[in-house]
């Protein structure tokens, strides 16, 4: 078969008209595959014949009738617009209306539309001084239809919109791009559904005759885009499989001190996850398992665990983490615990650079840092395990690099994102899970509210009453600096501001761009008591633990994501305290609204996962393009578990069968386009 590939270029192809191609390559669409994929965001069904006023208030409706009348007007001097009656009738009708139709500053309608011309017009009517009124309805002249039409009489795709062209030409595309296209260069790498051929559900998907057929070929596509996935994470799971492991942790005597220096018991849901990881590392093959749980959860306490054994075993144990703030905050935590047991534990972060080869001459046990951790300057002696904190801010090639070294160690990914079940089966498949599904006894109860920004004073004087008592506080904005084209409020401007609302008590000033030792400096007397107010950036996100501090104020909190807020609010009621988690907004925006209500209602980190899922899909939610996640155009990630589970089915069938993909070289030059790239810088 001869015809268009979808490799063919759009501005190859005469029937495409320059203009046209110059527009759809500025919305990233350069071929005829590009333009197939471009598919529809909803339907439209224009099978059914209206008659006013029995049609739908408010909703655009199919009418049929003939044109009794023609004009041409203007309108505010010059301009003009060109208007059409159309007698509602016909055999299936038994209206008599008479619809007025009005094209403005479009005056080729009136060679295309005349009095006598039988039409199908398509739009939203309304009344009018009288009259009834349909603006800019798309329409079809019944003796022009020839063999049907595109537009009308039918389900109707509506896709996103392309600057400089109209629906009515996106759909002429589509349709001549189909019935031009060679089915052999469309024919899926690897059949995911035998019942229904991938060039029928492109087909399908653009112009279906019934619904259940776009229903059906949007399943196949959703199909398809989780298999992808599936292949790619299971690919990586079977490639770190072949490694040899260590087949660590058969000694526990570190362990049981450990367990007994705890003033407190660990949680039911933290016993078991230490339980998983030591069966993990006792295995013959290295451990890839992923430890989530809500802030606060405890997860710190189970990687401690997870590296002692590895020091017992004789190795070392490393810890990276996304920024420098949450790496010096892990070193002071795990200084705290451990060094008591007589573990040697060294810190390494971008700014100490220069002394790490000397702080590893000390020959540590656990070594904790940033990104710094991955240069080539760095060797470590023997490495046994790596703990990876907020895997999805790291490039799985920066993941990589950390782990190059000699035998495969075994690896501990930890997370405080909530992730739905779903969301979690596709990024993080390759990894085995453990859940933290309760929290530590002892956590204060936090109360969060919606407050007007404008009510600062009301602010203040909370604030006052609460750290006169000793307590401290979080005062998170949005911004460093004021910027021009953000409207939002900044922590260096409005530090000024609170030092003068709050004299008498000492009000710090903490955000990425301040040097490192200037960071540590503020947090380090924060933490001390020293600093009662901290005005901050997102850099207090993750990994800040002050206990005493019970009350978090963010300011033009709708500028949030929800799950960012969720780990705002995750910094306080940490103590025994009662929290305050205040969301200040103008509240001018619903959307922004609706996602503060949703905090004000819940504490449940899942809860707002699913609720943030829905707002901004699955790519912003993690923060980084995650293995092609910005591409998908059909899953949902809430509702289509059962097409997970196929997909990995079927990912399983085809690399059980075709272990190398040798046979299948399409999809294995896919998955090597998902990997990640280096993120060359510490993230703030």
């Amino acid at each position: 078969m001869s015809g268009w590939k979808v490799s063919d270029g759009l501005a190859t192809l005469e029937a495409v008209a320059a203009k046209d191609v110059q527009a759809l390559a500025a919305a990233g669409i350069a071929t005829v595959g590009d333009l197939l994929a471009w598919f529809p965001r909803r339907y439209e069904d224009r099978r059914r014949f209206d008659s006013y006023p029995q049609a739908p208030g408010g909703e655009a409706v199919c009418l049929r009738g003939t044109v009794v009348d023609a004009q041409r007007r203007r309108f505010g001097g010059k301009r003009q617009f060109y208007e059409v009656i159309v007698q509602e009738g016909g055999e299936d009708i038994l209206s008599t209306n008479k619809i007025t139709c009005r094209w403005f500053n479009m005056p080729y309608i009136h060679k295309l539309v005349a009095v006598g011309h039988e039409v199908i017009l398509y739009g939203k009517p309304k009344e009018s001084g009288g009259r009834i009124v349909i603006d800019h309805p798309e329409f079809e002249v019944v003796q022009m239809q020839g063999g049907g039409s595109i537009h009308v009489e039918r389900i109707v795709p509506v896709y996103r919109n392309v600057t400089g062209i109209p629906q009515r030409r996106l759909r002429e595309m589509m349709f001549l791009a189909l019935g031009e296209l060679d089915g052999e260069s469309v024919q899926a790498p690897y059949e995911i559904d035998r019942d229904l051929p991938r060039l029928q559900a492109l087909r399908d998907v653009h112009f279906p005759e019934k619904m259940h057929e776009a229903t059906a070929a949007r399943r196949y596509f959703a199909l398809e885009e989780f298999f992808v996935l599936q292949l790619n994470v299971l690919w990586r799971r079977r490639l770190h499989l072949e490694h040899p492991g260590r087949q660590q942790g058969r000694k526990t005597g570190l362990l049981k001190a450990f367990y007994e220096s705890l003033p407190f018991d660990l949680t039911g849901a933290q016993k078991r996850s230490v339980k998983e990881v030591v069966a993990d590392m006792r295995e013959a093959r290295p451990m890839n398992r992923l430890l989530q749980g809500d802030v606060g959860s405890g997860k710190t306490f189970v990687a401690m665990c997870a590296m002692l054994l590895a020091i017992e075993s004789g190795s070392q144990a490393a810890l990276m983490a996304p920024t420098q703030i949450l790496a010096e905050q892990h070193y002071l935590t795990f200084r705290k615990w451990l060094e008591p047991l007589g573990v040697r534990i060294a810190l390494v972060t971008a700014a100490k650079r220069e002394g790490a080869h000397l702080e590893l001459e000390g020959h540590p046990q656990i070594v904790i840092g940033t990104h710094a951790l991955i240069y080539d300057t760095m060797e470590f002696e023997d490495l046994g395990l790596v703990v990876i904190d907020e895997q999805h801010k790291f490039g799985v090639a920066q993941r990589g690099r950390l782990i190059r070294q000699g035998i495969m160690p075994d690896v501990l990914v930890m997370t405080a994102t909530p992730i739905p079940r779903t969301l979690t089966l596709t990024i993080y498949g390759d990894l085995d899970v453990s859940l933290l599904d309760e929290l530590p006894a002892g956590r204060g109860k936090i109360i969060t509210g919606v407050r007007e920004k404008a009510k600062v004073s009301d602010v203040t004087k909370f604030l006052k009453e609460h750290l006169a008592e000793g307590r401290q506080a979080y005062l998170v904005y949005p911004l460093v600096e004021e910027s021009g084209s953000v409207k939002a409020q900044s922590a260096t401007v409005e530090y000024e501001k609170w030092v003068k609302r709050l004299k008498g008590y000492e009000v710090g000033l903490l955000h990425g761009q301040l040097p490192p030792e200037e960071k540590e400096a503020v947090m380090g007397r924060f933490r001390e008591g020293e600093v009662q107010a901290l005005v901050a950036t997102t850099v207090v996100e993750v990994g800040v633990d002050v206990p005493n501090a019970n009350i978090m104020v963010i300011h033009n909190a709708e500028r949030f994501g929800l799950a960012q807020l969720h780990q705002l609010r995750g910094r306080i009621g940490r103590g025994e305290h009662k929290s305050y988690c205040i969301l200040l907004t103008d509240g001018k925006s619903p959307d922004g609204m609706a996602k503060l209500k949703v905090m004000e209602a819940t504490g449940d980190g899942f809860k707002i996962a699913e609720e943030d899922l829905l707002l901004r899909g699955p790519g912003e939610v993690l923060g980084t393009a995650q293995s092609g996640m910005t591409d998908l155009r059909f899953v949902d990630f809430l509702a289509d578990t059962e097409l997970v589970r196929e997909a990995r089915r079927l990912a399983e069938e085809l690399l059980d069968a075709d272990p190398d993909l040798a046979a299948h070289p399409e999809l294995r030059e896919k998955i090597r386009e998902g990997r990640e790239p280096v993120e060359a810088q510490e993230m703030h």
